[in-house]
């Protein structure tokens, strides 16, 4: 058929298999149109080829342009480089998209709807990290050294602009730590205050937070947020720090967009400890392959898969462990497809 997308899948390690199987069969059910180019990458990547983001792999999404990813072991302290890391650098996937929206109600926090814009391939995850010996301890002195361009700056602060104006957004809170780290930071605080002021002030509100208090107000009161735009590092601890919001990381999808390429994951991690035991929550990645279909414009299979989501939760109240329910994966999904098909 000529109307199928080509897309690259990549299952993960852990439980990434068994979430990815219970999202496929989602999508099944919705009719979408994917042509999968099946893919290893993470410690299955190093099992299979060596290497955490094999040949193979960079070619299948050098091709198609577009990936859906389960999670993939990184060691910690050691080992080999993140695979994440170094998809988002090969392809410059410089936006890390991450919403947290309330879907089980009655939890701490209720109707959030947050949006996180991350800057994805600078800052201090560029990994330029080197130990100095001192006094016979060749590990006695570690430095990181974290590079922030205005050109990228500004690329990520207009795709989030442009983005949140397009979705009906009401506000975007730069947040920064420019008052101490005047350049790294600053560099991105100074682009935003420029990019506003000469193309986005009228069109959506914009405010600054420091990060640090940020994170006191996302706790203490998080309705006062509605789009937050950050750099790489501050970016990764706000958004998981929204996905605490609404439930945890099982809850929480993401979209890297870039010039060559868009990869979308569940964020959470291998969760190595349940793999095989047939228990997972594959709401995260689900919601990925929501975001997905979004950026292939299929927006209405889009909205029948969150809602399928939200009435399997709310209505039939099936939900797996880690939200206080009994069902295991492949209850929750049975249960999911239902609610596809009979709309």
């Amino acid at each position: 058929m000529s109307n199928l997308i080509r897309a690259t899948l990549i299952p993960g390690d852990g439980i990434g298999p068994e979430i990815m199987q219970a999202t496929l069969a989602a999508l099944e059910a919705l009719d979408a149109p994917f042509e999968w180019d099946w893919q290893v990458a993470g410690l299955a990547g190093m099992q299979a080829a060596g290497d955490p983001v094999p040949q193979a792999t960079m070619d299948s999404i050098r091709s198609t342009r577009l990936a859906l990813k389960g999670p993939l072991e990184t060691p910690s302290g050691g080992g080999y480089r993140s695979a994440n890391v170094r998809l988002r650098e090969a392809f410059k996937l410089f936006a890390n998209v991450r919403p947290a929206k309330t879907i089980i109600p009655g939890g701490r926090y209720e109707n959030i709807d947050l949006l996180v814009f991350r800057e994805n391939v600078e800052g201090l995850y560029m990994g330029y990290e080197h130990f100095i010996p001192m006094d016979g301890d060749p590990e006695a002195v570690a430095i990181a050294t974290g590079v922030n361009t205005r050109q990228g700056s500004r690329r990520l602060l207009e795709y989030a602009f442009e983005s949140a104006i397009a979705l009906g957004r009401k506000k975007v809170t730069i947040v920064h730590k420019a008052n101490i780290m005047k350049a790294l930071t600053g560099i991105f605080l100074d682009e935003a205050r420029k990019l506003y002021k000469a193309k986005y002030q009228g069109k959506i509100e914009m405010n600054e937070a420091i990060v640090d208090a940020c994170s006191m107000k996302l706790v203490l009161n998080p309705w006062q947020f509605d789009t937050l735009v950050t750099t790489n590092l501050f970016g990764d601890i706000i958004s998981d720090l929204v996905a605490g919001l609404v439930g945890g990381l099982g809850m929480a999808p993401g979209g890297n967009i870039g010039e060559d390429a868009a990869v979308f994951e569940a964020v959470h991690g291998s969760a190595p400890d349940i793999a095989g035991k047939g228990i997972a929550n594959p709401i995260a990645l689900m919601l990925g392959a929501a975001m997905m279909l979004d950026h292939v414009k299929l927006n209405d299979k889009a909205a029948r898969l969150r809602k399928a989501i939200d009435d399997t939760l709310n209505i039939d109240k099936i939900r797996t462990g880690d939200l206080g329910g009994t069902a295991n994966t492949k209850t929750f999904t049975d249960a999911l497809i239902a609610r596809i098909h009979n709309g």
